[in-house]
């Protein structure tokens, strides 16, 4: 198979093809591209083509950082489903062989592209997250390349996702006992009001609530400069909207929710720590979840995932066990993958590492 790259400017090219994909998250959309040139990144939109046809993208964003700048794919590059069939395969374990190296090419092909580019940016590293299956097969595939493992992830290496398709009465019924007794009774509590708004002015008020939570739990925020420019990245394709809980007619919970390519996220979120005991949180995720489905949305991803059991002193086991309660199941992705350029890479592999630690992530 001659795979070829090239850089792809047409968004309804980029963003048709992303439909048609199975796995895949708003990070590879052609807005999320536009949020990161806003944040003065560059970025490059790279297909990969099998004679006239799109089998591939990645979405490439040159990130500099103190210790020096690096290649990211965030949740990328994405392959279209189907595809294998298309290209002569029939039986199952012909379809997997082909499967794999189709990906191995096109990462392949990439690569070479990624170096480039590296090469003329001076960057000192390629850092992949994969929305790749989980498996033996598909880290062999980054280890052939001589990827290893980055020593953090930028974005979620797992994901609780609910089908959204049933009806509302049937996704209830799914639901914990406990989480459908708590919307049930924010729903009759005259007290809580919930509503979602498309108002640049409103991420003001998200932050505020935000920088609460921060103070109480001692992590890294974003910036308010990074909420604004990804609420305006998204707002004029109609695809984010900011949910708020008001109880007795104060902001006490909000969160960003965005509606790409039949998918509603669950990317940002905030609870007054003063009014957790209030179960306004399970109401406004469940207008969230009924937004997306009047959307047209059959998927609803909740967005970053532990298992509680196992790591129950993780920052993000209260907030899994929040998500899992809606009902839906866990999608487990491959490591991080970097692959190292230059010397200076391990100055940032060391610092990202004892960065981690502290974190007690």
């Amino acid at each position: 198979m001659e795979v070829k790259i090239q850089e792809i400017r047409n968004k309804g090219i980029w963003e048709d093809f992303l439909l048609n994909c199975q796995e895949k998250t708003f990070l590879q959309s052609w807005n999320w591209g536009e949020f990161n040139k806003a944040m003065g990144d560059k970025i490059w939109r790279l297909g990969m083509y099998e004679k006239n046809d799109l089998i591939s993208v990645g979405l490439a964003v040159l990130t500099k950082a103190k210790r020096g700048a690096f290649l990211l794919v965030p949740h990328g590059p994405v392959t279209r489903p189907g595809l294998v069939d298309e290209l002569g395969g029939r039986n199952e374990q012909r379809q997997e062989s082909q499967n794999h190296n189709l990906k191995l090419k096109t990462l392949e092909i990439l690569l070479e592209k990624l170096r480039e580019i590296a090469k003329q940016e001076k960057a000192s590293f390629i850092r992949i997250s994969p929305i790749w299956e989980k498996n033996e097969e598909n880290n062999q595939i980054f280890k052939n390349l001589r990827f290893k493992l980055a020593p953090i992830h930028v974005h979620p290496e797992a994901s609780w996702k609910l089908d959204i398709t049933p009806s509302e009465d049937e996704l209830l019924m799914k639901m914990r006992k406990t989480t459908r007794y708590l919307i049930r009774q924010a729903q009759k509590n005259q007290n809580i009001k919930i509503f979602s708004i498309q108002n640049l002015e409103k991420v003001d008020d998200f932050n505020k609530l935000y920088q609460k939570v921060v103070n109480r739990h001692h992590f890294v925020p974003f910036s308010l400069n990074y909420l604004k420019n990804e609420f305006l990245a998204f707002l004029p394709d109609n695809q984010i909207s900011l949910f708020f809980g008001e109880y007795k007619g104060e902001i006490v919970a909000s969160a960003f929710i965005l509606f790409w390519s039949g998918i509603g996220f669950y990317h940002h979120a905030a609870l007054s720590p003063k009014y957790h005991k209030i179960p306004i949180a399970y109401l406004l995720q469940w207008e969230a979840i009924k937004e997306a489905k009047r959307r047209g949305c059959v998927l609803y991803d909740f967005w970053g995932f532990v298992d509680p059991q196992k790591q129950p002193k993780h920052p993000w086991a209260g907030p899994t066990l929040f998500k899992m309660g809606f009902g839906g199941k866990p999608y487990f992705y491959i490591k991080t993958q970097d692959l190292p350029l230059s010397k200076r890479y391990w100055l940032t592999y060391a610092f990202e590492k004892l960065r981690r630690k502290k974190r007690g992530l």
